[in-house]
């Protein structure tokens, strides 16, 4: 604008003098036209959209829901102590055993033979053990009689006491030969169930190969891989309410019996057993279930963590005013700072109306409305 005023001047210096005047008058008409023009209105400020939240005091921490699957709390690898060619497994997955049953045999006739042989050698050595003994106390007698020399009685005696320690040898050998055919019949140490098998009628197999895997009777953990995380910020004597994935109706309580000392390799994970208390017979060993708890502290109030803000250095959150649809920014004491959500220690009340979602577009005074109502 001001070059163009003073291209006109300079126009009108080099103009006529009657020029001149008619210039100047459109300059001022230019200028009168310029002063009326209305002044513009600024736009009214938009009314933000906001969602909120109504304090109330509810139980403190944060909720953990893991999902793992039911085990034995005891389980047992039953194998033989000796090896040879399994002929018979009397029990498949899934079948329930009692305490004593015969589950699985080995070929025993070689255990047999050495049985009938070890019991015949102690039916010799007793049989010498008793000629000896006549032996020595016919010796015995002359000796006294003076019949025989103290040398023949000492022979005699030594011949006596070698005879009895033969026997008790070969009781040994029988015994050990018995519990050898007594090895070629595997027995259940307990009652349970079936959960494995690793072995089949025919195969040869070696001492301590595992026959079968049995889950003992006498108690169901609920196992759980669980985050470091949740594991520090868990309190040691927790309950845990345990459900089954298919029916969360059927439920029960536990506490946890065992932490795994090492985190997976692969999922850095650790993995929880927690104990079940008098478990519904729905829950059946590999069974899907939930476990939940909480962390943290006791009963208090909370907010969502999208709700704080900070004003004056310290913590804050906007309170929206029900009556005129605007917000106020007020100070809080934070308590604790948990996963998703802020325990606050001072400065809410139950029935204080927060903002949870648009703090960072607000001033004090602003009016709000609340997402999904009319505009």
């Amino acid at each position: 604008m001001e070059k163009v005023d003073t291209f006109a001047r300079v126009e009108m210096a080099r103009a006529t003098p009657g020029v001149r005047m008619a210039g100047l008058s459109a300059l001022v008409l230019i200028a009168l036209l310029t002063a009326c023009k209305p002044v513009e209105e600024p736009e009214p400020e938009p009314i933000r959209p906001v969602r909120v939240t109504t304090i109330e005091t509810r139980e403190g921490g944060e909720s953990v829901t893991l999902t793992g699957q039911v085990e034995a709390r005891n389980e047992a690898s039953l194998s033989f102590r000796v090896g040879g060619r399994m002929i018979e497994r009397s029990v498949n997955i899934g079948d329930r055993v009692r305490a004593g049953q015969v589950v699985a045999r080995l070929e025993s006739e070689t255990a047999r033979n050495t049985l009938r042989s070890a019991r015949a050698d102690l039916t010799a050595a007793r049989a010498r053990l008793v000629e000896a003994q006549n032996h020595f106390e016919r010796h015995r007698s002359l000796l006294d009689r003076g019949f025989i020399t103290r040398a023949m009685f000492d022979q005699a005696e030594q011949a006596f006491r070698s005879a009895r320690a033969a026997v008790d040898a070969a009781q040994a050998q029988a015994s050990t030969a018995e519990i050898q055919l007594g090895y070629t019949e595997l027995f259940a140490d307990s009652a349970g169930s079936v959960t494995a098998r690793g072995a089949e009628p025919g195969e040869v197999v070696a001492a301590g190969q595992t026959i079968i895997q049995l889950a003992r009777e006498g108690g169901r953990d609920a196992v759980f891989d669980v985050p470091a995380r949740v594991i520090q910020s868990a309190s040691a004597d927790a309950e845990v309410v345990v459900a089954l994935s298919s029916d969360a109706k059927v439920q029960t309580t536990g506490r946890v019996r065992e932490v795994a000392p090492q985190a997976d390799p692969v999922t850095r994970t650790f993995k929880v057993r927690v104990g079940l208390n008098n478990p519904p017979a729905a829950m059946r060993l590999g069974s899907t279930v939930t476990g939940s708890t909480r962390l943290g502290a006791g009963p208090g109030i909370e907010i969502p963590a999208s709700a704080l803000t900070a004003a004056n250095q310290r913590p804050a959150v906007w309170i929206l005013d029900p009556a005129s649809n605007t917000v106020s920014l007020r100070n809080i004491e934070v308590l604790r700072y948990d996963l998703a959500r802020v325990a606050v220690a001072e400065g809410l009340q139950p029935g204080d109306v927060v903002v949870t979602a648009g703090v960072q577009t607000l001033r004090p005074g602003q009016q709000v409305r609340l997402l999904g109502a009319a505009p």
